[in-house]
């Protein structure tokens, strides 16, 4: 492993401010289902894999194939209501791109969504080109707070995950980022403790030596 210094991304609710679609998404897919769900257990999922999400909405017995049948139908919702409407960085997102890239940090997006759904939203924010690579929920067999996105990430950017920095705003993101051996960076929109190094409710908000201080030990 070299000595480069990588910053691994989570997207929905770091990068774009996605509920909203997420829940007109969900709604659509399982109401074809017959199936509702409240706005409450819609966001103690968010974050999570689609194949541990619908599973704990439907019961542990779903068939695999209805759950991919859901799974890509809600996706596809969501990818469509980006294309129609647009998504926009969140607040200091564009700025801490721009940057890292600047101060020659390798950058990466390591999400729980699928890969066509990172791909929609990088395209919406004309930012394809700031990442070295992408690891979708396609890439690993097991999601967060499991370590395996973020250390695929980090292999793939040849850098040790003591020299990476993640940047998340679920709990479950920043357990699979300390469940790595990586330092965090925690994005709290609403104010709620999260266990990173650093949490901040809005990236505008970061301390200028913020990534630099994280891998000083």
């Amino acid at each position: 492993m070299s000595q480069a210094r990588a910053v691994l991304w989570d997207m929905d609710g770091t990068l774009v401010d996605s509920e909203e679609f997420h829940w007109i998404s969900w709604q659509e897919a399982l109401a074809n289902e017959g199936v509702a769900i409240t706005r409450e257990q819609f966001l103690s999922s968010f974050g999570q894999r689609n194949d541990s999400v619908i599973p704990g909405w439907l019961g542990a017995a779903t068939a695999p194939e209805r759950i991919q049948t859901i799974g890509n139908a809600k996706e596809e919702v969501y990818r469509q209501l980006i294309r129609e409407r647009g998504i926009t960085a969140l607040p200091g997102v564009s700025y801490w791109l721009r940057w890292l890239h600047e101060q020659g940090w390798l950058q990466a997006i390591a999400s729980s969504a699928p890969r066509p759904n990172v791909e929609v939203v990088l395209h919406a924010l004309s930012a394809s080109n700031a990442f070295e690579t992408i690891v979708s929920a396609d890439d690993v067999q097991r999601g967060k707070p499991d370590p395996e996105v973020y250390l695929t990430a980090a292999q793939r950017l040849g850098v040790s995950p003591a020299r990476c920095i993640v940047v998340e705003d679920a709990a479950a993101g920043i357990a699979g980022a300390s469940n790595a051996g990586m330092r965090s960076v925690g994005v709290s929109r609403n104010g709620k403790p999260l266990a990173a190094d650093i949490v901040v409710r809005s990236l505008d908000l970061l301390p200028a030596d913020t990534f630099n201080r994280l891998l000083v030990r």
